[in-house]
């Protein structure tokens, strides 16, 4: 079977689906591994560096020849509908912000496997893009805001006097937040961390933080995620924060909540109660943001409520991008290991009594197999019907003269 791996061609993207070392292992289970010309380019790997490897070159990858397609990005429509009947593809694909793309693969009958629907159970561990992902975006949170910082984050005492560690604030202690309290710590800040799953509180003291408890309800939802607070929850989380975020030299955000917004943790109000100079990062702003105002890939100076500086407020955008090597090195392992689970004899035939396949799975056969996604093309395509009283109105018109 022919397997290709595209050079990405969104804005920012500089990842890509394989690296020389998976395309090892991928040729190992007897595929023909085809590689769009520079695909790796931006990552650290050339073409010699692939065909080395055992993939062949291609100037320019054509989708309707492929029988699997593994991709970083979601695809694009019109990539989607070039596949052919049967095909397999591999990859991110945000169904529920890409519904257009969705029902593409389901009408063409392609077997589509959404990474972020892997289930986070042991066994899939290594196929969990959204953690590895969420590694490197945690480490580069820390360094975004590291820069920004008038000042450093480990103490110093020197004979000119003592500098004090930076204070460092994470709210979401996902495995990006964890990262981040784990690399602010490394760099000798002082760290704090909440999180409204109470199974958190162990994780961040082993990362040698501060858990801070608020007198919330617990909000933990099926496979460790967080679940959305109601609206009055969310309002007393907020009030409860305000102190701490005022008191930190930096905030890191990364709370998320899959498929949905992502929860408003700070407003503009909490931020410029803030000390002048200090740096909020928002690892969110792509999925509407954790911080009031945030804007994915922009930095924003909001002025102190006490007039005497701003706050620098981070909306990350891209941000496993930013270290395309390292992303890759990890995102290519999780492609191939799902493959190999589903690759038999040179074959990709996946076996959707396992837990792991079928679980990940977005589109299969002419039909969405995820449930909230097809729900939602569902209430979609209901919305573009007309109501059933304006179609009887238009058949009574046909039917006016008619003897």
């Amino acid at each position: 079977m022919r397997l290709g791996i595209p050079r990405e061609r969104r804005e920012g993207e500089r990842r890509v689906a394989a690296t020389p070392e998976t395309v090892k292992q991928l040729a190992g289970l007897g595929l023909d591994v085809l590689v769009e010309s520079r695909a790796g380019s931006a990552a650290g790997h050339g073409d010699e560096d692939y065909r080395q490897a055992g993939a062949r070159i291609v100037p320019d990858l054509d989708p309707a020849e492929l029988d699997v397609l593994a991709h970083v990005r979601p695809l694009e429509p019109s990539t989607a509908r070039s596949l052919k009947w049967g095909a397999v593809t591999v990859g991110l694909a945000s169904p529920s912000t890409e519904l257009a793309v969705v029902q593409a693969l389901a009408e063409g009958g392609v077997t589509s496997f959404a990474l972020e629907l892997v289930p986070r159970i042991s066994r899939a561990q290594s196929m969990d893009a959204l953690s590895s992902q969420a590694l490197v975006a945690g480490y580069r949170c820390v360094l975004e805001a590291a820069i920004r910082l008038p000042r450093f984050f480990p103490l110093y005492m020197t004979a000119a006097g003592t500098v004090p560690p930076a204070r460092v604030l994470v709210l979401g202690v996902g495995v990006a937040g964890l990262q981040a309290i784990g690399t602010a710590k490394r760099l000798g800040a002082r760290v704090s961390a909440n999180d409204i799953r109470p199974s958190s509180a162990e994780e961040v003291t082993s990362m040698g933080g501060t858990f801070i408890k608020l007198d919330l309800e617990t909000a933990e939802a099926s496979g460790g995620y967080a679940r959305e607070l109601s609206a009055d929850r969310g309002a007393l989380q907020r009030e409860l924060l305000a102190p701490h975020v005022a008191d930190a030299d930096v905030l890191i955000t990364t709370a998320a909540v899959p498929g949905r917004r992502a929860p408003l943790l700070v407003t503009r109000a909490m931020v410029q109660g803030m000390r002048p100079g200090s740096v909020v990062v928002d690892l969110a702003a792509e999925s509407g943001g954790n911080v009031e105002g945030s804007m994915p890939g922009r930095d924003i100076h909001v002025p102190t409520a006490d007039g005497r500086g701003t706050v620098t407020l981070v909306g990350l955008k891209d941000a496993p991008s930013a270290m395309p090597a390292d992303a890759s090195r990890l995102y290519a392992k999780n492609v191939a290991n799902l493959l190999a689970l589903m690759t038999r004899d040179g074959t990709v035939a996946p076996d959707f009594d396992d837990d792991v396949v079928a679980g990940a799975c977005l589109t299969h056969d002419g039909v969405v197999r995820h449930a909230p996604t097809a729900e939602a093309l569902a209430a979609l395509a209901e919305q573009a019907e007309p109501p059933e009283s304006e179609l009887s109105g238009e058949k009574a018109s046909e039917n006016e003269g008619v003897a």
